[in-house]
């Protein structure tokens, strides 16, 4: 961490440097914009509606990192101030209850990030903690004394034998790794080590933590004190079965000076994200009742402080809520997603929802056009949140007031492509969302290559944000058409449902009806059509290329190719066959099978690139490398590509590796354009 003056004159230069850089003849959008990008997230507003300290990410193109630093802007002014920059990463700013302080995780790049207060109007920090690992949740107690937070406690794994005694000085290898979980390993974490979370208390000022939760369960913010201070509610899965029930998790209460836990919920289902109301007598949450299926609403229901009384609040709205706030004692602040948008609305105690935010779109991470954003709100109900559109990563808003703009100098000087709606209307008769991105200065009656770009989940949503891979392949020269087929999200649970126990499958013709409509629109060359997707876009694009030769090549990046081996080997090891399927691999193997990419490599003729992250535990690599070989062994043209170090919900993190990325999926799809 770097002071405000130093931190100044840090900011300053970068602003410097980008504006003396001439824009040139060459206005296209290109894989250096990378690192010129800037996305504002993490928006807190203070208590009084008056400030909003917000997360500032950059990339550094010596370090080929994103760069967290915190910001703060004044509402009455606009005035913009850096309170945190420098060398490492910082994170979490969170505003102290009389709005004077703000804590905050921060890190020097070298050790475990600690926790920070400082006092906002002096510009003076303390560091709070020196622990062994990365502090998380951070919770202020209403007095303002003291701040809970979740932290991994070491633990001692699975003995089985010893080694012999080493000699003094010999050199032996590692010792054995003994594994015992179920779920051993996740995707962007690694292998699990040996220990737990659980929720500490620190003095503000600083002084030694305390732990106040124990046992063998992970346990989870986000933190919320009741009034009194006397009790910190959290979420965890404290149930005997946790290991195989994941999805099991409930809301607790923690007596701060005894320990004592109490569990509040006890339904079968995730419940979690849980917030205490100002007078504590209610607590809000999210949750559904789990019956196996591959997609439930996340619903609001709020309680009494003791757990009974139970009600949902937004049965009736047929979305799924994703955070909640309280905004004195009988209003709730919620998000969600709808068409591809993700709003903020508030919610009375009787049910009822009104908007009070719209558009709401991610400032990280924004290869793809995710639907994303966060908010929060004052005392008073005033609301900041990030949005933006397809021109630029995320801006800060408060109730509609754009208060950055982050990315206005690169923009002035590239020439970005237009993003627009197209109807889409599927075999059935239902309407499909769509979008298409046409290449900058694209006449009227031209017909260029197109890419149909499919999003993963599948249960997840695309949206008019900004991406990084269509501006790269338009600026190539090709279209772009994303969309959500059934089974995306923010459509409502029907929708979702659509391809439950059933996917891939009709989600196929609503994609095929999309590019049919990019074709009749006028823009889609019928004869350069091209295919890529990620996740469970790449499921699709490797099941597309055993359904129809129309594309002239394919990238399935990150994909399922045999839901057997993915079932048995990717990190959330219960989860594929409980909710995509009904029975285990073993005992309806033909079922996994029909459903597996794999089954169709005998009718791909199309040449397809797959693409995976080297340290992958999602869809595992071995699923992309038994692709590539089926295909090799079939004589289809292939190629694998590899990204190192990359998992699979980092595979765009480094922004070096995104550009390059796009940059071989480019390559491939121009070996077989027809020019």
């Amino acid at each position: 961490m770097v002071p405000l003056a130093t931190a100044q004159a840090q900011e300053t230069a970068s602003a410097t440097q980008q504006a003396a850089t001439p824009a040139g003849t060459n206005r296209s959008f290109s894989g250096s914009d990378l690192f010129g990008l800037v996305g504002a997230t993490d928006p807190q507003i203070s208590p009084d509606g008056s400030r909003v300290a917000y997360v500032r990410m950059t990339a550094d193109v010596m370090t080929d990192k994103e760069v967290p630093t915190i910001w703060l802007v004044d509402l009455a002014s606009g005035r913009q101030t850096p309170l945190v920059a420098g060398k490492g990463s910082h994170r979490s700013p969170r505003w102290s209850p009389d709005g004077r302080r703000l804590a905050y995780v921060s890190s020097d790049g070298e050790g475990a990030a600690q926790l920070y207060v400082m006092w906002v109007d002096t510009d003076r920090s303390v560091k709070v903690t020196g622990l062994p690992d990365s502090p998380g949740s951070l919770a202020w107690s209403p007095d303002g004394r003291s701040i809970a937070y979740t932290m991994r406690v070491p633990g001692e794994g699975l003995k089985l034998g010893e080694a012999p005694e080493k000699p003094e000085g010999a050199k032996w290898a590692d010792e054995l790794e003994v594994i015992d979980r179920v779920a051993y390993r996740a995707d962007g974490g690694g292998y699990a080590k040996p220990g737990f979370d659980h929720v500490f208390v620190v003095p503000a000022e600083g002084g030694a933590p305390r732990q106040v939760t124990f046992g063998d369960y992970d346990d989870a913010g986000p933190l919320s004190w009741s009034p009194d201070g006397a009790r910190i509610v959290f979420s965890g899965n404290r149930r005997p079965e946790w290991q195989r029930e994941a999805n099991n998790s409930e809301v607790y209460a923690v007596d701060v000076a005894s320990g004592a836990v109490t569990a509040l919920t006890s339904r079968q289902g995730p419940d979690g994200e849980a917030m205490v109301s100002p007078d504590g007598k209610h607590v809000a949450y999210l949750g559904f009742d789990d019956v196996n299926r591959s997609y439930e609403n996340t619903e609001l229901y709020v309680m009494n402080a003791d757990g009974t009384g139970v009600r949902p609040l937004t049965a009736g709205l047929d979305r799924s809520i994703e955070t909640v706030r309280w905004v004195g004692n009988s209003q709730l602040y919620v998000s969600y997603d709808d068409h591809g948008k993700k709003r903020v609305a508030r919610v009375g105690l009787d049910g009822s929802v009104r908007l009070v935010a719209d558009g709401l779109t991610g400032g990280s991470h924004y290869d793809r056009p995710y639907t994303g954003g966060e908010f929060s709100v004052s005392n008073g109900g005033k609301v900041a949140y990030t949005a933006g559109g397809t021109d630029a990563p995320a801006d800060v808003y408060v109730e509609g007031r754009r208060l950055t703009n982050l990315n206005a100098n690169w923009k002035s000087a590239k020439a970005l492509a237009p993003v627009r709606k197209l109807p889409v209307t599927a075999p059935d008769g239902r309407a499909i969302d769509a979008w298409l991105v046409t290449p900058p200065g694209l006449q009227p009656g031209q017909r260029v290559p197109l890419i149909l770009e499919i999003h993963g989940g599948p249960n997840s949503a695309y949206g008019p944000a900004f991406s990084t891979d269509n501006q790269l392949y338009a600026a190539h020269g090709y279209a772009v058409l994303y969309t959500n087929p059934r089974g995306s999200t923010s459509y409502g649970e029907e929708f979702a449902n659509l391809i439950d126990r059933a996917y891939p499958g009709t989600d196929y013709d609503d994609l095929m009806a999309a590019v049919d409509a990019a074709i009749a629109d006028g823009v889609a060359d019928p004869n350069n059509l091209f295919v890529t997707g990620g996740s469970g876009g790449g499921v699709l694009t490797a099941w597309i290329v055993g359904k129809t030769d129309r594309f002239k090549a394919a990238a399935s990046q990150k994909p399922v190719i045999n839901w057997i081996s993915e079932a048995l080997t990717m990190d959330a090891t219960t989860f594929t066959s409980r909710y995509w399927f009904d029975k285990k691999p073993w005992e309806d193997p033909m079922s996994y099978w029909s459903r597996s990419p794999l089954s169709l490599v005998g009718n791909v003729k199309t040449p397809t690139l797959v693409v995976v992250g080297s340290e992958d535990y999602r869809t595992p690599v071995s699923e992309s490398e038994q692709y590539y070989a089926a295909l090799q062994i079939k004589g289809v043209p292939t190629a694998l590509v590899k990204v190192p170090g990359a998992s699979h919900g980092g595979l765009t993190a480094r922004p070096s590796q995104s550009a390059a990325k796009a940059a071989a999926i480019l390559a491939w799809f121009d070996r077989y354009r027809v020019k």
